[in-house]
């Protein structure tokens, strides 16, 4: 009989999960003894239980594994350095579009009305003119992709397109501040 492949995620089941935990936890301790005797490797395994239980097995003093680890760790030294300063980097990247998205976050806010009182008049010019700007590139792109769909289809009678009857509205403000 053939097993299944195991899906590898978190067992819901406690019961089923400490007992998987109980029997994968028996043959990693085994392989590792094997490892060490077939090999001649030294070999050190530590688990902790999710219940904080500490498992363990070494071909040799525990202790002095530990120390050689740590001894061989300080030798990599340069590439933790680098690896921090990678990560410093990323944080420095991280701060600095933090700040662009709120910056974004509060001129579309403006934009469309909102925190208006706080604004200084040039800065109500500012806002104006871009979107005065970006309703120009708007009409720019989108009347002429409407009159392409809009020229097929109007009737021979007709000499006014549908597009000489379009009507914008710009308003500045909230919208419970519009008039009719």
């Amino acid at each position: 009989m053939v097993r299944g492949k195991i899906q590898m995620k978190r067992i819901e089941n406690t019961t089923s999960r400490q007992v998987t935990f109980s029997k994968r936890r028996h043959g990693l301790l085994k392989k590792a003894f094997e490892l060490s005797v077939l090999c001649e490797a030294e070999v050190s395994v530590i688990v902790f239980s999710q219940k904080g239980r500490l498992y363990e097995f070494s071909s040799s003093d525990i202790h002095e594994v530990i120390a050689r680890y740590f001894k061989q760790a300080k030798g990599g030294q340069n590439n933790n350095i680098a690896v921090e300063q990678y990560m410093q980097q990323l944080m420095r990247g991280s701060a600095s579009m933090t700040k662009q998205i709120e910056l974004l976050d509060a001129s579309q806010r403006m934009l469309l009305g909102y925190g208006l009182s706080s604004c200084t008049s040039e800065e109500l010019q500012e806002i104006e003119s871009q979107l005065v700007r970006s309703l120009s590139r708007i009409r720019e792109k989108k009347l002429p992709a409407q009159e392409k769909d809009i020229v097929p289809y109007r009737s021979q009678s007709s000499q006014v397109s549908d597009i000489d009857h379009v009507e914008t509205e710009l308003f500045i403000g909230l919208p419970e501040m519009r008039c009719s």
